[in-house]
């Protein structure tokens, strides 16, 4: 992606606060989506597809450099919190715009809940000071008030945790090449027999399975494009979190997941906390508990940019007239507080229902989840080349360019159609896409009846003010 020497004018709509910054915003690009989905979901990949999981990698991490880059040039050309959902508005009309923004929050709030829970019970395996509701219940409030405090005082939190988790896995890639080339002292190298002997033992039904365990480690990612509203000089500060797409993709999620592939067979009882049996696979001491307690942090991290996520996004749903005027409400720190408590409740009713129904909360959210980001992703992939080809016909400058339009944007929508062309393959992807496509449907008649009745009310109330009027 290119920049161009035009210089961004601040957008005086923006009415919160501008605090965060660009070092903030690349640091949450490194670590939006480095939590359950690689910590805990690239072991249930490879016991999917074995090693072949690579290739869903691959596949999933391609289609996500490329809906980055595409966000990357409508965020710079206009960083507002609705993000996508005001870019698919624009391109496509009121209710696609509305649709795109409802289905993320909603995943969000789900993805909220489960990352508490997922902690807690994390958590109470290396310090069982609290039982799992209680601990999630902690989080939940933990989190709400850190997001309530403004977001120069986020943008600080999701920094540092950015920063260990980054740290983390770079270690880990390196204890892993370490031992792959034989290089600790007393353990035996298993080599790349794991990989080379039985790379597919599911064949192509199991690389297609892990797909949609990797899609779901991807999601996340596309959280700069809303955080992007609230930074100094949003042209330079999206440019370079976008930039960081690419290698993180290679180093932390290729890179973990060849170590795990290589170390861990398919079958392997250990691939249920993947990093920590690598670890102990290397003897190092107290290593799996360490990486239990960054895998903590990881999911922690992901709460505290989601929850943000969720937030602004019902802030810029109000705005426009999509959602109770309420939600737009800021406090004295700028922050959509009344946003950030719908999109939170949810996790503390999931807390109480933990109590209520001990380890059968989780696994239920992670199936409600669904392909959501997949529609999303899409949205983004669509508009993107609905504007850019405007922007051209027009003559408009925009300060960021996605390279190789509109090629690589049409490369990313066949990628995603063929996604759904395998998901559609399968039977367990099949009905989870099929429950997506009608929450996709319900949400959009509900946007659609929801703008009517708007556009009716300014009318009605005028017709009521006439006798009143003419009376007077």
């Amino acid at each position: 992606m290119t920049m161009t020497s035009t210089a961004q004018r601040p957008d005086p709509t923006r009415s919160q606060g501008q605090s965060m910054k660009p070092r903030q915003l690349t640091m949450m690009g490194l670590g939006s989506a480095i939590g359950a989905g690689l910590f805990l979901g690239s072991g249930a990949g490879i016991q999917a597809a074995g090693p072949a999981v690579l290739i869903s990698y691959l596949v999933a991490g391609t289609l996500i450099i490329l809906v980055m880059w595409a966000l990357g040039e409508m965020a710079a050309a206009n960083p507002n919190s609705g993000a996508f959902s005001v870019y698919a508005a624009k391109a496509m009309g009121r209710t696609a715009g509305a649709t795109v923004g409802w289905l993320w929050w909603l995943q969000l709030v789900v993805v909220i809940a489960a990352e508490a829970l997922g902690a807690a019970a994390l958590l109470v395996t290396v310090w069982p000071v609290l039982p799992v509701w209680a601990l999630s219940l902690v989080f939940m409030a933990l989190f709400t008030a850190i997001n309530l405090a403004g977001v120069k005082n986020f943008g600080e939190f999701e920094f540092w945790f950015a920063i260990l988790k980054v740290a983390a896995i770079l270690l880990f890639v390196g204890i892993g090449a370490a031992l792959l080339l034989g290089w600790l002292p007393g353990v035996a190298s298993p080599g790349l027999a794991n990989i080379t002997t039985n790379f597919a033992p599911a064949g192509f039904g199991g690389i297609a399975t892990a797909l949609f365990v990797v899609i779901f480690a991807f999601g996340g990612t596309e959280i700069v494009s809303v955080a992007a509203a609230e930074t100094e000089n949003p042209a330079r500060s999206v440019g370079q979190a976008v930039r960081t797409v690419l290698w993180r993709i290679l180093v932390f999620y290729i890179g973990s997941v060849f170590v795990i592939a290589a170390i861990l067979p398919a079958t392997s009882e250990a691939l249920a906390s993947p990093f920590a049996g690598v670890l102990d696979v290397a003897r190092i001491p107290g290593a799996g508990s360490a990486i239990t307690l960054v895998a903590v942090v990881a999911l922690l991290s992901a709460l505290n940019a989601n929850l943000y996520g969720a937030s602004r996004m019902a802030y810029s749903l109000s705005k426009r007239g999509e959602a109770p005027r309420i939600l737009s409400r800021l406090n004295t720190a700028r922050v959509p507080a009344v946003a950030v408590g719908i999109s939170v409740a949810f996790g503390f009713v999931a807390a109480v229902l933990e109590l209520l129904f001990p380890e059968r909360i989780l696994p239920a959210l992670f199936q409600l989840v669904g392909s959501t980001c997949l529609v999303v992703w899409g949205s983004a992939l669509v508009s993107q080349l609905i504007l850019r080809r405007r922007a051209d016909r027009d003559g408009t400058v925009l300060p960021l360019r996605m390279k190789g339009f509109p090629a690589l944007t049409i490369a990313g929508l066949v990628i995603l159609a063929a996604i759904f062309a395998v998901g559609f393959s399968n039977p367990d992807s099949s009905r989870q896409l099929v429950s997506t496509f009608a929450l996709v449907a319900g949400i959009a008649v509900a946007c659609w009846i929801g703008a009517r009745v708007s556009a009716r009310r300014p009318e009605q109330d005028a017709r009521d003010k006439e006798p009143a009027d003419s009376a007077g």
